[in-house]
Formats: C-alpha cells, structure tokens, sequence
C-alpha cells in the first residue's frame, strides 16, 4: 500500500479512503495513529458510518477526542450515536476540557443517560467496564419469538453472546441463553427451557476487573451480566473488553515490577518530561534506599579493614539475595491477582517459603564453597590460610539470606495489600533494595561468628 501519509491531503482523501475500505479497524486505526487530527479526521468523515463507529470503538486509536473535535458537528454527532455505550462511556472518562463539554452536547438524551449511569462506577470495576446493549426478554416468550427479536434488535447491539432471559413481572435475571442452544432448540419451547444452567454466573457492578476476569476464565463464558442486589440486570462485560482490560493491567503490572509508574500511553507516544517524572521518583526512592547499603558497610568497617577477602564476595551475596526476594515476590504477585491466594493464606505461603529457601540458599551454598576450594587448590586465587573457613562464611550466609529473601519478597505483597495498596507495587528492584542491606547485615554477622579469632 502506498504511503498513507502521501496520501493525506484533503484532495485525496477519497483516494485513501477507497485503499482503507475493506480494511479491518484495527488496521485502519494503526494508519490514522500516523496521521495529525487533522488528516485523520478528513479520512474518517469519508469512511461508511458503521465503519467509523468500529474504528472508534478500537481501544488502540490514538487521541479519538481530538479527531471528534476536527469533525464537523453533525459528522461527529453520528459517530457518536453508533458508538457502543461501553467505549463511549470511556471515551468521555478519559477526556478532558475544553472538547468534554462539547462534545457531551452532541448527544442524544438517551446516550447521554446511559454515560451519565456508567461513569457512576469507578473505573477498574465491572461497572465501569459494561455495555447496555444487550439482549434481554421475558420468560414467556417462546425460542422462535426470540430469534426474531433477536434479528429486529442485533443492528443495535454490540454482541450478541447470550440472551437474558427476565421475570416478565419483576425484571430479575432467571436464565442466560447461548445463541448456540437458541438456534437448536425446539421453535416452539419457552426460552428459558434451552438454558443449560439453572443459575447463571453474575457479577455486581462494584466487582473489580480481576474479579471479573477471573470469573469468565473459570467458567468459560463469552459474555458475564452485571446485577444489581435485586439480580436486575444493568449490563453485560464481554470477554473483548476483558482482553484489552488486562492488556491494560499487565501492562501497568509490567512497569510497576521494572520500578517506575506505569505509562499512561505507549511508550513512543510518551513525551521526553512524562517520561522523566514516571521513572525519577522510583529512581530517587531507591537510591536513597540503597544509601543504606553504604552505612551497613561502614558500620562493618573494622571487620572489612580486617577481612578484605570478605569484600569480594558482596555481589555475591547480594544479587543472590535479591533474586530470591524477587522470584518470591512475582509468584505471589500473580497468585493473589489470579485469585489462588488471599489474604489469609499469608502464614501457609510463609510455612512454604521457609524450607524452599533454606534448600535454595543450601544448592547455592554448596556451588558457593566449592567455586571457592577449587579457585584454592587450582591457585587461581589465594584466599589465605583461612579459606575453608571463609568458604563456610559464604556458604552458611548465602543460607540465611536466601531464606530471608524468599520469606520477606513473600511476604511483601500480602502486607502492601493489607494497608490498601496495589501488590505489583513491591516490584523486583524494591525487595533487592530491601534484601541487599538486610543480606549485608547477615553476612557480617555470620562472618563475626565463624571467623571470630581468625581473620576477626
């Protein structure tokens, strides 16, 4: 395909247009996010109406706020109308004055209700992520007259997963019915006959993302009702939405554990300012963090000056530390969002973490004192006439701290969350920070204890 970006001008809009017609959304959207507002709302006014509304409605699309506003008002208008509530409904969320107020005029009072009831929930929950567009009817009805409801409504739905199937009298959710088991059951059968299950899965509107998430997985659904404490439905969340959700999850998981804030947007849509103040203040908590490694150090000093051989073990030792906290901390970072692990459980993963890092700290241990015997006898290196002892220091230290790094980088998540924090906050560069000054703190106290009278 020829260059979009030569072929942006307002006189070729239609030439681009026609290359763009058959073209998904997604890939309509990844050429408009190469183009300025301005350009990209040009193409977009050309496109068909259902086309537009798709592209959109794509999470991907780049500022779509500053593109509504170079449309003419009518245009916008319209593509407005089509949208699905749920994008709309994140769309203004996101936005800011001065294109909100404006572009909050354009719809229908209808639309509008419907943003002003989902932006109630706060953002991240099941609430916030739904759409009222679904497919709903009362149990008297038979699967005949559903299936042509069905194709009179479908223009004006999102999806059509699964149709809900409601108390006549009060409202309340009885049954949830696949398309699948619609279209094979018998024409003449109540709706709610079909159904396979008696209960259908729901979530409140005040259920977290995860939650959620967690819910379609283990029950493999396509799409999940959102219910009020009466049962009435309000909306639905599809597995779509869930998708570009924990993208936008792990993402944020990804940045938290590397030890910076997490991006608003991509990263080479990220100005060279944002950038800096995303990843400074993590940078700054850690370095004055690790200043506590240079006063462990001087607090040691007479040993050092002492037992110099000590000092060329300290990465060692570190790192090895380190590395356990932060296996420790990623597992139980992702057993707590998967839901496998609650906050009660905290004391059966402390049992579990006790003995896995007395063995691994043991298995590195061992490779430790022998890296040392054999650099000794090889006389690759003289560690003085000391160094079976010196092995023992390092071997019996790279126990403790090993240990101490699988209980504490264990332990970490469970206590953040408890005083209402996000657990992807203990990132790996923090549990190393906080396992290198407690590791030092451990290994020159085993070394005052093994060498005392030798070396010390």
């Amino acid at each position: 395909m020829q260059d979009i970006l030569e072929l942006a001008g307002v006189s070729r809009a239609a030439a681009v247009v026609d290359r763009l017609r058959g073209a998904q959304p997604a890939d309509i959207v990844q050429q408009l996010n190469e183009l300025d507002a301005a350009e990209a709302a040009e193409i977009v006014a050309r496109l068909p109406l259902e086309k537009a509304a798709d592209v959109f409605d794509h999470p991907d699309l780049a500022e779509p706020q500053t593109i509504l506003a170079a449309l003419r008002p009518a245009v916008a208008a319209e593509i407005l109308d089509a949208m699905a509530a749920d994008r709309l409904a994140d769309l203004f969320r996101d936005m800011e004055e001065p294109p909100r107020e404006r572009l909050l005029a354009l719809l229908t009072r209808e639309a509008r209700a419907i943003i002003d009831a989902l932006l109630v929930h706060p953002e991240g929950t099941a609430g916030s992520m739904m759409t009222t567009e679904f497919v709903s009817v009362p149990a008297t009805w038979s699967v005949a007259e559903t299936l042509r409801h069905i194709r009179e409504v479908e223009g004006a739905r999102e999806t059509v997963y699964a149709i809900y199937v409601l108390d006549p009298i009060t409202r309340r959710l009885q049954a949830a019915v696949s398309l699948r088991r619609l279209i094979s059951g018998d024409p003449d059968a109540l709706v709610g006959s079909v159904a396979r299950f008696d209960q259908p899965v729901t979530v409140l509107p005040q259920a977290d993302r995860e939650e959620v998430a967690r819910l379609i997985s283990k029950y493999d659904l396509l799409a999940i009702p959102v219910v009020d404490e009466k049962n009435h439905v309000l909306g639905i969340v599809t597995v779509d939405d869930i998708i570009d959700t924990m993208i936008e999850v792990t993402t944020e998981d990804v940045h938290k554990f590397g030890g910076m804030e997490a991006l608003d947007e991509p990263y080479t849509r990220i100005g060279f300012a944002e950038m800096l103040r995303k990843r400074a203040g993590w940078l700054a908590i850690l370095f004055l963090s690790e200043m506590l490694t240079a006063s462990a150090m001087q607090h040691f000093e007479d040993e050092l000056e002492k037992a110099v051989v000590l000092t060329l073990f300290i990465p060692l030792i570190m790192s090895s530390g380190g590395n356990s906290g932060s296996q420790a901390t990623s597992l139980i970072i992702r057993a707590l969002a998967l839901g496998e692990l609650k906050l009660s459980d905290w004391w059966r993963v402390a049992l579990r973490e006790i003995p896995t890092g007395l063995a691994l700290g043991g298995f590195l241990g061992v490779i430790g004192v022998a890296r040392i015997a054999v650099w000794q006898e090889a006389g690759i290196f003289d560690y003085g006439p000391h160094w079976m002892l010196v092995a023992l220091t390092v071997g019996l230290a790279l126990v403790a701290i090993v240990t101490f790094g699988s209980l504490a980088g264990s332990m970490l998540p469970f206590a953040l969350k408890r005083l209402g924090f996000d657990p992807a906050s203990a990132s790996a560069p923090f549990v190393a920070t906080l396992v290198d000054v407690s590791g030092l703190v451990i290994y020159f106290s085993v070394a005052l204890v093994v060498l005392s009278g030798t070396l010390l």
